[in-house]
C-alpha cells in the first residue's frame, strides 16, 4: 500500500487500520489525531512524553504506514496546519501553543539562515537539466512570457517579469488586478507562452490558468513543489522546487534563484543570438 500524500489521506488510512492495530499503537493513534496541532511542531521526545509511549512506538507507528521515518509523517501534520491557518499571527501562536518556546529574533534568524542555505546546495541536484534547456527552449520561442502566480507565489511571478522585462523578454504579469484573471489569462496569444508558480494547496486560479492553456495549445512552464501537483500533470515543463520551512513558515528562496536563473540564461541565448545575427548580416554584406 503506497504511503499517504496528505493529511486526509492519512486520517483515513489511520481509521480503516485502527482495529488491526496493537494497543500500543492505538493509544498512539488516539493521540496523534486528538493533538494534530501538537503533532505538528513538537520533538518526538516531547510527543512520546505527551502521549505516554516512547519515541520507538511513535517511529513505529510512522513505518507501519510507510513513513521511512517520524519526520515524513510530521511533515503532513505541518502542511495541514499551514492550510488552515494562512494567518500568519495564528501560526504564531499554534507554535508557541505546540511547543512552548518562543524563539528570539537571532534563533529565528540563524534558523531560516540554516535552511534556505540547505535548500540551495540541494536546488541544483534537484533539477533536472534537460527540463531546466527545455523550458528556456519554450520561453526563448514564446512571442511573450505571461506570468502568474497567486498568493505566496506572487512575489516569486512579480520578481521573474521584473528580470524579463530587463533583458528585453516581453512579459506580462496576471495580476488579476480588478479580479480578471480570466480575462488577462485569455489575453495570451498562440505564440505566447505561460510561466506559472504555484505551491500546496495550489491557488485555484492558478489551476484553471494551467487548464486553460493546455486546452489551448499554449507552452506551460510550471515551477511546483511537487512532480504530483495538478499543476505538472498539465504543464509541457514543470521544475520541482522544495523551499525551506521553519516553524510552518515557508521560504521561497530557492524559487527566487530558479528564476534568476531562467531569466539571466534566457538572457545570454538571446544575446548569443543576436551576436549570430550581427555576424551573418556582415557576411552578406
Amino acid at each position: 500500500m503506497t504511503t499517504p500524500q496528505d493529511f486526509s489521506e492519512l486520517e483515513a488510512r489511520i481509521g480503516r487500520e485502527y482495529p488491526t492495530l496493537s494497543r500500543r499503537l492505538q493509544q498512539t493513534a488516539r493521540f496523534l489525531l486528538d493533538h494534530p496541532q501538537e503533532v505538528a511542531f513538537a520533538t518526538v521526545a516531547k510527543l512520546a512524553e505527551q502521549a505516554n509511549v516512547t519515541p520507538s512506538t511513535l517511529i513505529r507507528f510512522a513505518n507501519s504506514f510507510g513513513f521511512k521515518g517520524f519526520s515524513e509523517m510530521q511533515q503532513l501534520f505541518r502542511e495541514r496546519l499551514m492550510n488552515e491557518l494562512p494567518n500568519y499571527a495564528e501560526r504564531i501562536r499554534a507554535v508557541r501553543s505546540a511547543t512552548g518556546e518562543t524563539p528570539d529574533s537571532t534563533q529565528l534568524l540563524w534558523e531560516f539562515a540554516d535552511a534556505n542555505r540547505e535548500v540551495l546546495e540541494e536546488l541544483p541536484g534537484r533539477i533536472n537539466p534537460k527540463d531546466l534547456e527545455h523550458a528556456l527552449d519554450l520561453l526563448e520561442k514564446a512571442e511573450a512570457v505571461h506570468v502568474m502566480g497567486a498568493r505566496r507565489s506572487f512575489v516569486v511571478a512579480s520578481y521573474l517579469t521584473y528580470a524579463l522585462h530587463h533583458i528585453e523578454k516581453r512579459a506580462f504579469l496576471i495580476n488579476g488586478q480588478g479580479g480578471m484573471y480570466r480575462e488577462q489569462i485569455r489575453s495570451i496569444g498562440a505564440r505566447d507562452a505561460l510561466l506559472l508558480v504555484s505551491y500546496s494547496p495550489y491557488a485555484q486560479e492558478s489551476q484553471e490558468a494551467a487548464a486553460d492553456a493546455k486546452e489551448r495549445g499554449i507552452p506551460l512552464v510550471v515551477i511546483t513543489d511537487s512532480s504530483l501537483s495538478p499543476l505538472s500533470r498539465l504543464a509541457d515543463v514543470a521544475l520541482i522546487v522544495h523551499e525551506a520551512e521553519v516553524k510552518s513558515f515557508r521560504g521561497l528562496t530557492a524559487s527566487l534563484c530558479l528564476t534568476q536563473t531562467l531569466a539571466i540564461s534566457l538572457g545570454i541565448r538571446q544575446d548569443q543570438g543576436s551576436e549570430a545575427g550581427d555576424t551573418s548580416s556582415a557576411l552578406d554584406a
